[in-house]
């Protein structure tokens, strides 16, 4: 689950990462209070106003600026409230900007030099081992650092018995070419990052940049934050944090039937049950010449209603040519499969693209006969070659 970078930065400081101080605003009208009581908090000469998107990029794409007086602050948030701000992330559309942040200024100049970093928590799933990388390289041009000076991108791997050590976390700012009270400051910071990222059970934990203040602080400049879905049972406090406008509309409706679904630009739709053979089913559809449209797994308690859901979130998607259903029956019966699909398309009238029907496994004969007998027009297939020469002459 995706969150804003406000919310993350609020997790982060319950575990003493240091973030800037900041308040989020959702209406123009709010933004002189809410940069004077920043002010007053921290004594601030200077904002940050930065627009609340689930996307990188946003300094780029104009949702990122630094104002000088109160006045500018909410001259910054009027432009950024209700934008469509268009980063190298969200598409041609871009995405609606509902809310803005206004933080303290923290990049004041000083006898030292302010310096940028990028650090990030995440999964290696190579090592089975969580993993920080980082670089002195931090800011908007991360990207190209880690394409074309890959050499600048260092990695410190975590064994999960011991958790981050406290000679890794000085190797981390010695690379960092720290010293002084920013040496030991970095050190505190990557270590409550870490802990943050453990007990949060975030998937993703993203710095860029950490920031080095010309009076040697060190402060998360920003914050990207994913949690894992799957451990969110731990977190209930969580939940809140999810915000639907930022999602895909075919995906929030798609978790309400409990389906796991995400949409692909592709014309051929796909349900299928497990995971594996739905990533098979994927891989055949592009061999056959189409690409997939979607991701659906219906899961192994599939029944009549999650299946009329699925079709209906597939047929929302006006690039869909073809339909290809592919089931295994173990858990989930084929009948009960077919039963779903009879009632989803008479529920649904007139289908007008092709229904390709592979059904295999558990009652999978009685699925045929209630295909067969439905006088609905699906394609039937036995084989998933048929299934894909079926899909190749759909989409040709």
């Amino acid at each position: 689950m995706n969150i804003h970078e406000y919310q993350g930065k609020a997790i982060l400081k319950k575990f003493n990462v240091s973030v800037p101080y900041g308040i989020v605003v959702d209406d123009v009208e709010n933004a002189e209070d809410a940069a004077m009581e920043v002010q007053e908090k921290t004594g601030t000469s200077s904002w940050a106003v930065k627009a609340q998107i689930h996307a990188g990029g946003r300094g780029k794409g104009g949702g990122v600026k630094i104002a000088g007086s109160i006045e500018e602050v909410k001259r910054h948030v009027t432009d950024m409230m209700g934008m469509q701000l268009i980063t190298h992330q969200t598409g041609t559309d871009g995405k609606k900007v509902r809310l803005v942040l206004i933080e303290q200024g923290i990049y004041y100049p000083g006898l030292s030099p302010v310096r940028e970093f990028y650090i990030s928590v995440l999964l290696n799933r190579a090592s089975g081992r969580s993993v920080i990388m980082y670089s002195t390289e931090g800011g908007m041009d991360i990207e190209a650092v880690a394409e074309n000076t890959l050499q600048l991108i260092h990695r410190e791997e975590i064994n999960p018995g011991t958790g981050l050590q406290l000679f890794q976390a000085r190797k981390i700012a010695f690379n960092l070419g720290l010293e002084g009270i920013a040496f030991r400051g970095m050190i505190d910071f990557v270590t409550a990052l870490y802990h943050a990222y453990e007990s949060s059970d975030a998937s993703l934990i993203e710095i860029n940049p950490v920031l080095k203040t010309s009076d040697d602080r060190i402060f998360a400049a920003d914050a990207k934050i994913n949690l894992d879905d799957n451990a969110l049972f731990r977190h209930p406090e969580y939940m809140d944090l999810r915000d639907m406008n930022e999602e895909d509309p075919a995906e929030v409706e798609a978790s309400a039937h409990k389906l796991n679904f995400i949409k692909l630009n592709g014309n051929v739709g796909c349900m299928v049950n497990g995971a594996g053979l739905a990533m098979a089913t994927m891989d055949i559809i592009k061999l056959s010449g189409g690409e997939p449209a979607n991701f659906l797994d219906v899961g192994g308690t599939a029944n009549a209603q999650t299946v009329e859901a699925g079709f209906r979130i597939i047929l929302k998607d006006s690039s869909v040519k073809a339909i290809l259903i592919n089931i295994f029956g173990g858990i989930v019966r084929c009948d009960r499969v077919a039963q779903g699909v009879v009632e989803a398309c008479r529920s649904i009238g007139n289908i007008s693209i092709p229904v390709i029907v592979r059904l295999q496994g558990t009652n999978a004969s009685e699925a045929k006969m209630l295909l067969d007998s439905s006088g609905l027009k699906v394609l039937p297939a036995v084989s998933l070659e048929e299934a894909a020469n079926l899909v190749k002459q759909s989409v040709k």
